[in-house]
């Protein structure tokens, strides 16, 4: 899955796609591209472009969540293309992390850092311009856990680091063992005041019958049930019936 910023996608040269895929374009705004690629069957889906705002609007994040689904079951990398001839900054990361929250914490293990024009660098060494770009880029990074690859769109060996950034992902893939997925959100049932009242009836039975097991060991005849003090939930989640067992702590 490839996420780019919108005014730059002219950066991403995507000669390797354009010849080897097939676009799939519907009422949505990503774009899936399947094809083959040095003998392996793969799918490309690119997300709408995203902006410089804090606060991108919700139907970015909604297609970038939409695009998993399109990926069945699940994209193994999310490549977020950062243009090596401008800058990164603050704004450009908050946006991006705005972007990808719905997908949660989890997808920043599935991601990796993919820089275009490395030819605007020449020869300097890609960790001197990330070091020099401050810390926007370097969080940036550091949350996709240190991945990156350059392409330099006038490489005469283009081909060669497109395979250089097959191997990087297949890597990444044996480390997460598996693609990226979202997990179902589980609905929690209401509980009603009926069962309420049964389960403070429950307690209290488990609570007497414990009570006689304890005297019962203890030689003692069993006093007469009082009303036995019943915890209340605080929240609806939080109603427990009490086992049958008997803990006792002596110091």
């Amino acid at each position: 899955m490839i996420l780019f910023k919108d005014q730059f996608i002219k950066t991403f040269d995507r000669a390797w796609l354009k010849k080897n895929y097939q676009d799939h374009r519907e009422t949505s705004p990503c774009v899936k591209h399947e094809g083959n690629f040095d003998g392996v069957k793969v799918s490309v889906v690119e997300t709408p472009g995203w902006f410089s705002d804090p606060t991108p609007p919700d139907w970015i994040k909604d297609e970038v969540l939409h695009s998993v689904s399109m990926c069945s079951p699940g994209p193994h990398v999310f490549l977020l293309l950062v243009p090596i001839l401008r800058s990164f900054t603050e704004k450009d990361l908050k946006a991006l992390l705005e972007i990808m929250k719905p997908l949660t914490e989890r997808v920043w293990r599935h991601c990796m850092v993919l820089f275009t024009r490395g030819d605007w660098i020449n020869d300097v060494p890609v960790e001197n311009y990330i070091v020099r770009e401050g810390k926007e880029l370097q969080e940036l990074l550091e949350k996709c856990g240190n991945r990156y690859h350059v392409l330099k769109n006038f490489n005469s060996d283009y081909s060669v680091q497109v395979k250089e950034l097959f191997q990087k992902i297949i890597d990444m893939v044996k480390q997460n063992r598996g693609c990226f997925t979202i997990k179902p959100k589980q609905k929690k049932l209401p509980i009603l005041p009926w069962q309420t009242k049964q389960i403070e009836k429950e307690w209290k039975r488990r609570e007497q019958e414990l009570i006689e097991r304890v005297m019962k060991a203890l030689g003692k005849e069993p006093e007469e049930p009082t009303e036995p003090h019943v915890r209340t939930a605080e929240s609806k989640d939080d109603l427990v019936i009490p086992n049958s067992k008997f803990y006792i702590i002596m110091n």
